[in-house]
């Protein structure tokens, strides 16, 4: 029998396990994958006796539910690359809390707390990376200095860090405090008992216990991407004048459900509140395409809340970010040390806008309240109203609160001293039970969760019960209720044709110089709702009308490349091949639930003809087509953004051993060439680019910018964008530049 076993739990995860050196390697930890292990069956309760832990009755609580003796992992092997595909590669916020909290590790008396610490096996980078993003998701801001420096008041600051530092046990301690690193490059290193391990190239491991060895490969290809531990059903998300759509009532132990959060509709915009896991799939399922995302409200950084925020930096322009300058700068620090950015950097991807605390802040009608509520970090609950005939339509989410047993326990009135003052106590039971329409709430236990008893006596018209992987006890569902994912409140119906006032803004960018009126005439063509999984238009078919994705999310299979891309709002399908008689060269179809404007062949091309556009189209045509076919520039870019991208390119074509000349973002569209970089170090990486990849533009993500020779292996031709600024307000290219250069280093 072998001493020492790999499995592969889903894309990019794998189980190592070396049972007679008791070490269990959870390799790559992507989003979700304590969610993953469990679906496999690697994490499961014991069954012994845990619940006697603290003297006196009931159930002893910890930060993360009650006491249980969990089985999992006890190591995780990191990726060397810390995104992978636009997606993070290394969370290990969730399963370090397993480890810590769910096995028992770090409680005292239980009997899986043996001393040893959970161990973090990786580059040195990549190790220090991960233990810096834990320290800032388990404590957010750790200072009074860091508090105070988001603006509040210093009578507020020492309230919060007070509740901080009761949360905390009493002291913030360093990552290093609870994990062990195990630093690995070349050279075998022990991790356990007599198990090795050696890096052997980017992203592979090879693990020895004695005469036996196993190979792990963590990188995806290119056509991969980190996968979901559950499916989500289709629907249709009409967007109203003001609704909530509920697309997580989870938590981030629940394997059949997504975290916590709601969409909200207003005036047809689409607003998130918050960013979990997997935020692109919930995304597809109610067919909004992340280039409809107007903003983000965010609540705080812990990764069920956080961990889907680069699914919104793959989107075409920067989303607005609204939350208060004490979580953003919690969320920001999180973030800088994930990825080892600067904090400023955030801005580059996302808008800003910050809220007041304890203010309605109005945003274009949208009015919004954030109230602080007491969390390990940083955390505000929102209230949101709008005025309407019979006063104001109002909805509340509370994300991450506390029971009111906890907070009880937690009155401490010397103020040197943890916990939290009677007067605070107070206000913040108000702002819990303040009425509203509709009322969302965090039922999950433990010590920072809520519990629905205390909302008995709340006035709220709904009360919504969410962030738990348990089912709802008879107890709970006198209170308030479940819904199912997709599940919509309308609080005011809209009357207005949002998705078509989007189809007259997708056109004005195509044809920004064609009079408004020949716009009008487009817009009043057939208009078609289609369900996900539909084909649009076959392979080598001739198209009878051009399409206009509205809403929702397409996408185009090619058969000559074997590969699929995706094809977001805003996106003309059969166009060019209207114009220029030919057949569809790939297959289209939906993958969300789309809205379509069909505009017939005859007409589109009458448009282009009388307003003198076949010229333009014909010299951008064949740029188009390849820009959609690439990795930086086909995912997630309009069609018109990738109009005005077609049109600030230039073509040279090179001889096999030419030096080639740059400036700026260099695109093969043929052949092969050779790079040298040099760093500040003066040492040389050689790296082989072909068909579709990319260099240069360094200036767009770091001023330490390095210096690259580059020579034509084959006769190339090489598109060129001198002009990078129109590349910079397009948050995922920056992102896969950031991506890029992570992986050639």
């Amino acid at each position: 029998m072998s001493k020492i076993s790999k499995t592969q739990i889903t894309t990019g995860v794998f189980w190592l396990e070396v049972p007679e050196a008791e070490l269990y390697v959870l390799c790559g930890c992507p989003a979700d994958s304590v969610k993953h292990l469990m679906k496999a069956g690697k994490i499961n309760i014991f069954d012994r006796n845990v619940g006697s832990l603290e003297p006196g009755s009931g159930t002893f609580q910890h930060p993360h539910g009650s006491v249980t003796s969990e089985t999992g992992p006890n190591a995780i092997l990191l990726s060397d690359l810390s995104v992978q595909n636009g997606d993070f590669a290394n969370l290990a916020e969730f399963p370090v809390l397993q480890m810590l909290y769910r096995q028992g590790m770090l409680l005292p008396n239980h009997p899986n707390n043996t001393g040893a610490k959970p161990l973090l096996i990786g580059r040195r980078n990549v190790v220090n990376a991960q233990m810096k993003y834990i320290y800032r998701g388990n404590y957010g801001l750790t200072s009074l200095e860091e508090i105070l420096d988001t603006g509040v008041s210093q009578e507020l600051a020492e309230e919060m860090m007070r509740i901080k530092l009761y949360f905390a046990f009493g002291a913030i301690r360093s990552s290093s405090d609870l994990l062990e690193a195990r630093i690995v490059d070349q050279k075998p290193v022990e991790v356990l008992n007599g198990v090795t391990v050696q890096r052997k190239s980017v992203n592979c491991y090879e693990f020895t216990y004695q005469d036996e060895s196993v190979e792990v490969n963590l990188n995806l290809d290119k056509t991969e991407c980190y996968v979901t531990p559950y499916e989500l059903e289709n629907h249709h998300f009409k967007r109203e004048y003001f609704s909530v759509i509920h697309t997580g009532e989870g938590d981030g132990w629940d394997i059949n459900r997504p975290c916590m959060a709601s969409v909200l509709s207003f005036q047809g915009k689409v607003y998130l509140i918050d960013v979990g896991p997997n935020i692109a799939h919930t995304l597809n399922s109610i067919g909004v395409d992340v280039n409809e995302v107007e903003g983000i409200f965010h609540t705080h950084a812990h990764d069920d809340h956080f961990a889907g925020l680069t699914s919104l930096i793959r989107a075409n322009h920067r989303i607005k970010y609204y939350t208060t300058p004490i979580v953003r700068s919690s969320v920001t620090k999180k973030l800088s040390a994930l990825m080892s950015i600067s904090e400023k950097a955030f801005e580059d991807f996302f808008e800003v806008c910050d809220l007041e605390l304890d203010v309605w802040n109005n945003i274009d009608g949208l009015e919004v309240r954030p109230v602080y509520s007491p969390h390990p970090v940083e955390t505000n609950i929102l209230f949101f109203r709008t005025l309407w005939e019979d006063g104001y339509a109002t909805y509340a989410h509370l994300a991450d609160i506390s029971s009111h047993t906890v907070l009880k326990k937690m009155v401490e009135e010397n103020a040197q001293l943890p916990g939290i003052s009677s007067e605070s106590l107070k206000k913040v039971w108000q702002d819990y039970l303040y009425p509203v329409e509709v009322k969302k709430i965090d039922i999950g236990g433990g010590l920072i969760h809520g519990k629905a008893i205390d909302f008995k006596n709340d006035k709220s018209n709904k009360i919504i019960l969410a962030h738990t992987a348990q089912k709802l006890t008879q107890e709970e569902k006198v209170i308030g209720c479940g819904v199912s994912f997709g599940s919509t409140d309308t609080l005011i119906e809209g009357h207005e044709d949002y998705a078509l006032e989007f189809g007259a803004d997708y056109l004005r960018g195509y044809f920004p110089n064609v009079e408004i009126g020949e716009i009008h005439m487009l817009l009043n063509c057939e208009r078609e709702s289609i369900n996900a999984g539909t084909i649009l238009l076959r392979d080598q078919e001739t198209p009878k009308h051009v399409s206009l994705v509205l809403t929702g999310v397409a996408e185009l299979l090619s058969p000559r490349d074997k590969t699929s891309y995706p094809l977001s709002s805003g996106t003309l399908i059969g166009d060019l091949a209207v114009i220029f008689g030919l057949k569809s060269t790939g297959t289209y179809r939906t993958l969300s639930h789309i809205e379509t404007l069909k505009i017939p062949a005859v007409l589109f091309n009458e448009f282009v003809n009388r307003n003198h556009l076949l010229v333009q189209i014909r010299k951008t045509q064949e740029t188009i087509e390849f820009l959609q076919q690439t990795w930086l520039f086909g995912e997630s870019i309009s069609s018109p953004i990738q109009s005005q991208i077609a049109q600030s390119i230039t073509l040279t074509k090179y001889k096999k051993g030419e030096k080639i000349e740059y400036d700026g973002l260099m695109l093969v569209k043929k052949g092969k060439v050779e790079l040298i970089n040099r760093g500040a170090n003066k040492k040389e990486s050689l790296h082989e680019v072909g068909k579709g990849d990319f260099w240069g533009g360094e200036k767009m993500i770091s001023s330490n910018s390095k210096c690259s020779d580059a020579r034509a292996i084959t006769q190339t031709d090489i598109y060129s964008i001198k002009d990078v600024e129109i590349l910079q307000n397009i948050p995922i290219i920056r992102w896969k530049m950031l991506e890029q250069t992570e992986r050639r280093e």
